[in-house]
């Protein structure tokens, strides 16, 4: 019988066909067996493309790091809130750039995104941190997303500035050309004074103020001076209680840190205080672990307590419209704020820095010390921080308001 493609017969004349040329056959092959050469090298290779047993070892050890300081920050943040302006000893604690509020927790949680088991717990303690002080930070939302708002033809233009000793020997003329370039109707100028071998002295520059910026009308008291085009009606140093004794002569400077002045502007009487707070702690003093250097502390914060408690119950009992400007030696981020005057409100929204700040460490602005608050009377069409020209190390606040 003739046998048809593809049966046995053909299968095994392959097989016979084959093992005639010495080929080999499927049945020849042998399965590999099942703990191969190649098979023992797939964990090697897998093993060699992961992070390694050091590199899990850093990644975990960085977990816990930033972990670790993300909890810390929450903890000094809820110790700010409880603490700023109510002790005298939390002071170097509270002296950061405000803006580090903001930017260190942010700074946590990018940092601790690699690290997958510490990266959630690491978010919720920075998103707690970011609530509890994220408003401390100084920063003005929605800042140069402002439009720039027009000011009025009649609007009054109040400077406010911190001098730095009114101005060096040899820097008169350069000083008295900066305060004219601002064409202010109202000054409000601090440190009226001098320093003679660190000791702080009076000095009377008065008739030359009055030549070299006639038209107007001049208020002293201690180191306030206020210059204004506006008929003063009524002048008087807030009086505070409680102060420490002057430690010199010059009782005047160290009693009087707030001048009123009454102005009549129109018809109305606007109330203006010029200000100028006492420093929490002496830059270059003595050293911090001193006893005189807490001694110093714990008397400026006595003093700047008075200072404030005076300065807001005459705010309080004063019905005219208000405008307090000066240097506060108080950041946004310190509690002294809450024992500013009630019903005032601040200038900075009519600004459009996004970071406002008044002084500078170096080149680089990183506190906001002066400051500008108005009643509910005062509209303010612009607020802005000026160039001191290197005389100062406050830069000169300049306000635009209307009654």
């Amino acid at each position: 019988m003739t046998s048809s493609p593809g049966t046995t017969d053909d299968v095994s004349a392959l097989h016979r066909a084959a093992s005639a040329s010495g080929a080999t056959t499927v049945a020849d092959v042998q399965p590999l067996p099942a703990t191969s050469a190649s098979t023992k090298e797939l964990p090697d290779v897998e093993e060699s493309t992961g992070p390694g047993r050091w590199g899990r070892w850093w990644r975990r050890w960085l977990g816990r790091v930033f972990l670790t300081g993300s909890g810390l920050w929450l903890c000094y943040v809820l110790a700010h809130r409880a603490l700023s302006g109510r002790v005298w000893w939390w002071v170097l604690a509270e002296l950061i750039p405000p803006v580090m509020f903001l930017a260190v927790p942010l700074a946590f949680a990018v940092a601790a995104a690699g690290c997958r088991r510490t990266r959630r717990p690491a978010a919720l303690l920075c998103t707690a941190a970011l609530l509890a002080g994220g408003g401390l930070s100084g920063i003005n939302l929605p800042g140069p997303l402002r439009p720039v708002q027009q000011v009025p033809g009649d609007a009054l233009r109040i400077v406010s500035w911190n001098t730095l000793y009114w101005h060096p020997d040899g820097g008169a003329a350069d000083f008295y050309q900066l305060l004219r370039d601002q064409r202010a109707d109202v000054y409000l100028l601090q440190e009226y004074i001098a320093e003679v071998d660190g000791v702080i002295v009076p000095i009377d520059e008065q008739d030359r103020l009055r030549r070299e910026m006639p038209g107007y009308e001049i208020a002293v008291v201690g180191e306030l001076i206020t210059l204004s085009r506006f008929p003063i009606v009524d002048q008087a140093p807030v009086e505070a209680v409680g102060l420490p004794p002057a430690p010199d002569d010059f009782v005047d400077f160290w009693r009087y840190q707030v001048l009123r002045t009454d102005l009549r502007v129109d018809g109305q009487v606007l109330s203006v205080y010029n200000a100028h707070v006492p420093v929490p702690l002496w830059a270059g003093g003595p050293s911090v672990f001193s006893r005189q250097f807490h001694d110093t502390v714990r008397e400026q914060h006595q003093r700047r307590v008075a200072q404030l408690r005076a300065l807001s119950a005459d705010v309080a009992g004063n019905a005219n419209p208000v405008l307090l400007a000066g240097d506060l030696n108080t950041t946004p981020a310190m509690g002294d704020l809450r024992r500013l005057p009630p019903g005032l409100r601040d200038a900075v929204p009519a600004s459009r820095s996004l970071y406002p700040a008044s002084w500078q460490a170096g080149q680089l602005p990183a506190w906001r010390l002066d400051w500008a608050l108005v009643s509910d009377a005062v509209t303010v069409h612009r607020y802005e921080f000026g160039d001191a020209r290197g005389m100062s190390d406050h830069l000169p606040q300049t306000i635009w308001m209307s009654l």
